[in-house]
């Protein structure tokens, strides 16, 4: 049943062709008067999780250069974190105001968010010298992609029936986990040891967010608004859909938005996936320091390299596995199955990974299956809760998806920024070690100094005062004989006491080295080891998040057994027909 032999009823108004024969139509008509051919349709959806991906990897940029910004604009980590928290929170306002879009359009958000973002990228940040500046433009980068975060998922949605809708989403929900992807393997392959490496890096981003916004301004289209206000269950409803168009009153439809979508079916839902994502956001910010301090053993730990390694395979896998269950969704017809089972896995998993931090047996490729397997269920709970999400709010309205998707995006990111509060607080031991990241080169000369020197080192902390004056001497000569005296006592005493302190006026600058850094060292390894417990206490409060979830899928819409869904899509084919056969006998949309 072709979009073509409706095309007579469908067909549009004079005013709409004379709109469209204008000279600059083709820039700013965006709303398609029908329902477009599997291949635009496609292609439209790939512009969308173009500008989605791309959105993220610039939103990300600043995590991949995370340290160098610190130093940079002076910041501590807290101070680093509380910007974080500030963007988000300039995204949940953002991201309720997504919801506009309902009746002003979708497409102009997402090209005017491109091109405003792009511009950050390239211009303001790269140009900052001051930390005031910097956190106003990252701040502004979080506000855009706020409303961003409502209008692609809800142009996806627009673009794809309901049983095509969850490998749609799975595609869509590449954004956030391509996009720190992208940012952390570019980052890798793109950042040196100079200090102006990070502005090379936010350039990059705002060279390619310019190339998106390019072919999005060329191309990306909207369905009209009585398309995309109709439920379309399969791609065979098109012709129903665009007899109905006609009768549909979009302003009735409309009215009072937030009255319509604040139910308890929308916000628990949208609750359920917020504490889930926890442990995405607590990964996508901050895994690299988890990796990078909290396995040590011994004198081994996971290098810098090695941390970014594990992160790549786990959101690779992270990937593929929104993907993949998304399209198994839809084969099956169910969505629910899929997140209870990917909710229960993401909790054994996430169990592995609480008993494996800081443990002295967990190696690379451990902590590299137990992350990824996190991931894996994570993104088959994802993937079809998006799909069922947004089923679940065209049950309320279909006119008003994007008003359902700010309730999501608004409460998202208030988890996000509430959690990101109290994540310094738990894991405090991450701002020891990252304030002194710098110092990280020094460590294996202290150790080796402390290795070979212990017992002199030992004597010299006992009596600090004494040896700092024994060291301020050019010559031993020097140094009077009480003086001396008293060096030998505290050395030992006797021949031995002298011996030592010959050796350590031997080692003054070994000394000089531990009392030069020993703050800053004793900082790190402070950190190191109360960072294990502090990060499964964090652990614990991310499984929490999922199991809060769990019970929340059963007020969402959808069939849990593929049978039924079966039959209800043959009775909805038969309805479809019923009703195509009465409008057009009629010549009226009912």
């Amino acid at each position: 049943m072709g979009i073509g032999s409706t095309s007579a009823a469908a067909a549009d108004s004079p005013d709409e062709s004379r709109q469209q024969r204008g000279s600059l139509s083709w820039l700013t008509n965006r709303e398609l008067p029908h329902y477009p051919s599997a291949g635009r349709r496609y292609f439209y959806l790939a512009v969308v999780i173009a500008a989605s991906i791309v959105l993220w990897y610039q939103y990300y940029v600043p995590t991949a250069v995370a340290p160098l910004l610190l130093r940079q604009f002076h910041l501590s980590f807290h101070h680093y974190v509380y910007i974080i928290v500030g963007s988000n929170v300039a995204g949940v306002v953002a991201a309720l105001f997504g919801g506009f879009t309902d009746r002003l359009g979708r497409t102009w958000v997402v090209i005017g968010g491109l091109l405003v973002v792009a511009l950050i990228q390239l211009v303001a940040i790269p140009n900052t010298t001051t930390s005031a500046p910097f956190i106003v433009a990252v701040v502004a980068v979080g506000l855009f992609e706020g409303i961003i975060l409502v209008a692609t998922p809800a142009l996806v949605r627009d673009f794809t029936p309901q049983l095509g809708r969850a490998s749609a989403m799975g595609f869509w929900t590449l954004g956030p986990v391509a996009g720190v992807l992208v940012a952390s393997v570019l980052g890798s392959h793109t950042i040196g040891a100079t200090s102006a490496d990070w502005q090379r890096e936010f350039i990059i981003s705002g060279i390619a967010g310019l190339a998106v916004f390019v072919v999005a301004v060329l191309f990306l289209r909207e369905l009209s608004p009585r398309i995309r206000d109709q439920v379309m269950h399969t791609e065979r409803d098109r012709a129903l859909v665009e007899l109905q168009a006609r009768g549909l009153d979009v302003e009735s439809a409309t009215r009072h938005p937030w009255r319509q979508m604040l139910k308890a079916d929308v916000i628990l839902s949208a609750l359920a996936i917020s504490v889930m994502l926890i442990i995405f956001y607590t990964a996508s910010g901050f895994f690299t320091v988890y990796f990078d301090t909290v396995f040590h053993h011994g004198t081994t730990y996971f290098t810098l390299p090695q941390a970014n390694g594990i992160d790549t395979w786990m959101w690779a896998v992270d990937c593929v596995g929104l993907i993949v269950f998304g399209l198994l969704s839809d084969l099956v017809r169910v969505r629910k199955p899929f997140m209870v089972v990917g909710g229960v896995g993401a909790m054994v998993m996430m169990v592995l990974l609480i008993s494996h931090t800081g443990h002295p047996t967990s190696s690379y490729y451990t902590m590299v299956w137990v992350a990824a397997g996190v991931f894996l269920f994570t993104a088959m709970a994802y993937a079809t809760w998006m799909a069922s999400y947004t089923e679940t709010v065209e049950a309320r309205n279909p006119a008003l998806v994007a008003t359902g998707l700010a309730v999501w995006g608004g409460m998202l990111r208030l988890t996000v920024a509430v959690s990101l509060l109290i994540l310094p607080v738990m894991v405090s031991s991450a701002s020891k070690v990252v304030d002194n990241q710098q110092y990280q080169q020094f460590v294996p000369k202290a150790l080796a100094i402390e290795h070979q020197y212990g017992p002199l080192i030992a004597i010299v902390q006992k009596n600090p005062a004494l040896f700092q004056t024994l060291s301020s001497y050019a010559s031993p000569s020097d140094i009077p004989p009480a003086l001396v005296a008293k060096g030998i006592a505290a050395s030992g005493g006797g021949k031995e006491g002298l011996a030592n302190l010959l050796k350590i006026n031997g080692i003054k600058p070994e000394l000089a080295f531990l009392q030069k850094y020993q703050t800053h060292l004793l900082a790190l390894q402070q950190g190191a080891d109360a960072s294990p417990a502090e990060w499964q206490h964090w652990f614990w409060v991310c499984f929490g998040g999922i199991a809060v979830f769990i019970p929340l899928v059963f007020v969402m819409k959808g069939r849990w057994d593929p049978r039924r869904a079966r039959e209800d899509e043959r009775e909805h084919e038969a309805h479809v027909a019923a009703e195509l056969e009465r409008l057009r006998g009629t010549g009226t949309p009912s």
